[in-house]
């Protein structure tokens, strides 16, 4: 799966495990680790100084070559290709706003180690964490007898 174009087979990242590119401009924010924390304070692998970005506003984690993003409770969340997430799987030259400033995340997941298909996405659990249990089993609530009722969707 090549997410790149065969023309371009040299492609340089600022990092070792990819970059950051700011839309609109500006210099490309290097991955320099597998592990990142994304946020306004001194101590953040990547710092971003600006008032709407959290302190610690995000972690990204390479995993089997992917690079994943979680909101760490941020007052001003993060997106991905323009929908709220909470944790979500990076495809490369997805678009990724944090707070409001948006970056196009790019990387070779074959460079990284990745094999075979992407590992699971997580957004899907949030939709499924939204129904109750016993709705997920098809089942509805007792009736006043202590009887359950199958829902006749």
């Amino acid at each position: 799966m090549n997410f790149f174009d065969d023309n371009d087979e040299n492609q340089d990242f600022a990092g070792k495990y990819g970059q950051l590119v700011p839309i609109g401009g500006g210099d490309p924010i290097p991955l320099t680790k597998d592990r990142l924390v994304v946020g306004r304070r001194g101590e953040c692998d990547i710092q971003l100084k600006f008032n709407n970005v959290s302190g610690q506003h995000a972690r990204m984690t390479l995993e089997q070559g992917y690079w994943f993003i979680r909101d760490m409770n941020s007052r001003n969340g993060i997106k991905v290709d323009g929908r709220p997430v909470i944790r979500k799987r990076l495809d490369p030259k997805c678009k990724l706003a944090i707070a409001r400033h948006v970056y196009t995340v790019e990387y070779d997941p074959q460079l990284l180690g990745a094999y075979g298909p992407p590992p699971a996405d997580d957004e899907y659990l949030d939709e499924v964490m939204k129904s109750s249990l016993m709705s997920r089993a098809g089942v509805s609530k007792r009736d006043s007898k202590g009887y359950t009722n199958k829902k006749t969707d």
